[in-house]
């Protein structure tokens, strides 16, 4: 197992097989993927745990499985990844996300993996910003940014561009980024 880093509550790692019915759970699960265009499949679901599984063992990045660090039980994921979006952020901008089974919501888990993946980011792996962006109105996921000390970037909302114009209520993200020079002053 692939430990990337480990909190006081938490480990993030590298996903196992026996992580699958969870992965599966978060990614059809409604509420967890309500300001999503779409629910997986279990094929889509596997496919995809499949391709994170490997960027983190050729990149060291992506969106790690998050563990109870006691019992190793994953309750979702959070993680690092690099993204593209042309014309919206640099070419070489990384992003943090999360996904947590809703029995885990409301525990600051995401929160504490959050700002040990920041220090991490900044200390560890030499990166000098990484942004965060969600639907306008996902008020969870934002007070998430909120709390790690991330700022919004006023004036930088934008419309994803991989949201299908069949829900144009998705489209409209606003956009935080944290940067190396907040000291590790994350939350």
């Amino acid at each position: 197992m692939a430990i990337i880093l480990q909190t006081e509550r938490l480990t993030l790692r590298n996903w196992m097989d026996k992580d699958r019915d969870l992965f599966r759970e978060i990614n059809r699960d409604p509420k967890v993927m309500e300001f999503f265009p779409m629910r997986r499949s279990h094929e889509e679901c596997d496919e995809l745990q499949e391709r994170l599984r490997a960027m983190i063992e050729e990149t060291g990045y992506g969106f790690y499985a998050l563990a109870d660090r006691r019992t190793d039980e994953a309750m979702g994921f959070c993680g690092i990844a690099k993204v593209a979006l042309p014309g919206i952020l640099p070419e070489d901008a990384y992003e943090i996300g999360w996904r947590l089974a809703t029995r885990f919501w409301g525990q600051g888990y995401v929160t504490e993996a959050g700002r040990a993946l920041l220090d991490f980011a900044f200390a560890e792996q030499g990166l000098d910003e990484v942004y965060a962006f969600a639907v306008n109105g996902n008020t969870r996921s934002i007070a998430v940014m909120q709390r790690l000390g991330m700022q919004q970037l006023e004036g930088r909302d934008f419309d994803h561009p991989s949201v299908p114009d069949s829900h144009p209520h998705l489209k409209s993200h606003v956009l935080f980024c944290a940067n190396a020079n907040q000291n590790g002053n994350f939350g």
